[in-house]
């Protein structure tokens, strides 16, 4: 059990008595330990970031971000979507979406006081991964029943996400690639990589659309852990074919490794 069940009070300690890098959450002034995150939490961790932070109308997504929701409740949400200002410090109010991520040995019971805390303070959603057989998500909304959802059904985010995700781009990642794909070319315009096509032959591509696909490219490339120099940037930025631009990207979605994404883009 928690400190704050254990003590059916109110704690001691105050979110501005933390800094950031300090191993604890906060709830009712009790703290909670935040463990290191396990290998196969911590991949599908990376996976369902990308594809929640490039959606469309997502303007602000951040991992292990510290949400300051009292004086003496501080959460940090595995993924949290909306809210997350380029700023120090802890960051006032909650997100709209916040992703949390259990496996093997999970305490179930600090689990639903974090969903409780969230819920409460204003989140209007907390989906729960359980990367524990059978994959599933819970998907957990203020004064609704608990949902779940399985690998090939869609969940949804009204107001928050343009696009349902699919449960396995949350952990999978072949799905969350191509997930993170579509999104990219829709906030470059497109519906995919079929209208860039049909764009091209009809009328050529205009110096807008081929700088989204610039930005798309360098989007993924960045989701994806690579690691750009000034001169694959300047390559990047000086094409104009369009061919080549949708190739770039579509090499990126499906790289699975360090060694495949560095000779993508050659020098």
């Amino acid at each position: 059990m928690t400190h704050k069940a254990l003590a059916g009070q109110r704690g001691p300690f105050r979110v501005d008595q933390l800094k950031s890098g300090d191993p604890y959450e906060l709830s009712g002034g009790h703290p909670v330990a935040c463990l290191p995150t396990g290998g196969r939490g911590a991949k599908a961790n990376l996976v369902g970031a990308q594809v929640l932070a490039t959606d469309p109308d997502v303007a602000e997504a951040g991992v292990d971000t510290g949400y300051a929701l009292s004086a003496d409740t501080l959460r940090a949400p595995d993924v949290a979507v909306g809210n997350v200002p380029n700023r120090p410090g802890w960051v006032q109010g909650v997100p709209p979406l916040a992703v949390e991520y259990a496996d093997t040995g999970q305490d179930e019971a600090e689990l639903r006081e974090k969903i409780a805390d969230l819920l409460g303070a204003g989140t209007r959603w907390v989906w729960v991964v359980r990367l524990g057989l059978p994959r599933r998500v819970e998907v957990h909304a203020p004064g609704q029943p608990m949902l779940t959802r399985v690998a090939g059904e869609l969940l949804e985010a009204p107001g928050v996400l343009r696009n349902p995700v699919a449960v396995e781009a949350l952990y999978d990642a072949e799905a969350a690639n191509a997930a993170t794909l579509r999104n990219l070319l829709q906030r470059a315009g497109y519906d995919g990589l079929d209208g860039v096509r049909a764009e091209g032959k009809a009328e050529g591509i205009d110096e807008g659309r081929l700088g989204g696909l610039r930005e798309a490219v360098l989007g993924l490339a960045e989701a994806k852990g690579l690691v750009l120099d000034q001169g694959l940037r300047q390559r990047i930025d000086a094409c104009t074919d369009p061919a080549q631009l949708t190739g770039w990207l579509r090499a990126l979605g499906t790289a699975a490794t360090g060694a495949e994404l560095a000779g993508i883009i050659p020098g």
